[in-house]
């Protein structure tokens, strides 16, 4: 259900809760099958199979591994979006939401927030209003026209 993204929500904490109860029968199995686990790893075929495991890992781990730029590759497209939004400025945001810079900058300043104008980003409102920049977000996406 969670490949095919159905029902993520009653899944994904099930998911997590059996793979934790399902680590005591694994450790088990391994303390009692020591030896001959042992054995398998002294073959070809299990040095291959480990191999290629690990191979096969590290190509499907490597975009998330190497994302030092700040890209987001590999990341939630939400927050992808979010980080671009916290980015941009009022004057940038303003025809998203139906305004343009001055009636969105009137209308932050009617719900509170300190903005010394149109070329302040949704950080630097945050900061100067001692607001996280989610609710300067959501204060914008409230103006929407």
């Amino acid at each position: 259900a969670l490949f095919f993204h159905f029902g993520n929500a009653a899944f994904h904490g099930m998911h997590e809760w059996l793979s934790m109860v399902l680590i005591l029968p694994f450790v088990l199995h391994i303390w009692r099958n020591w030896r001959s686990f042992l054995t398998y790893f002294k073959r070809l075929p299990m040095l291959l199979a480990l191999g290629g495991s690990t191979i096969a890992a590290v190509i499907f781990a490597w975009p998330a591994l190497t994302d030092t730029g700040g890209t987001g590759r590999g990341g939630p497209p939400q927050r992808v979006v979010f980080q671009a939004l916290e980015r941009g400025t009022v004057s940038t945001l303003a025809p998203v939401f139906g305004h343009d810079a001055t009636s969105l900058t009137a209308a932050l300043k009617e719900k509170g927030l300190t903005i010394s104008g149109p070329d302040d980003s949704v950080r630097t409102i945050a900061s100067a209003s001692g607001k996280s920049s989610l609710d300067v977000i959501g204060a914008i996406a409230a103006a929407h026209r």
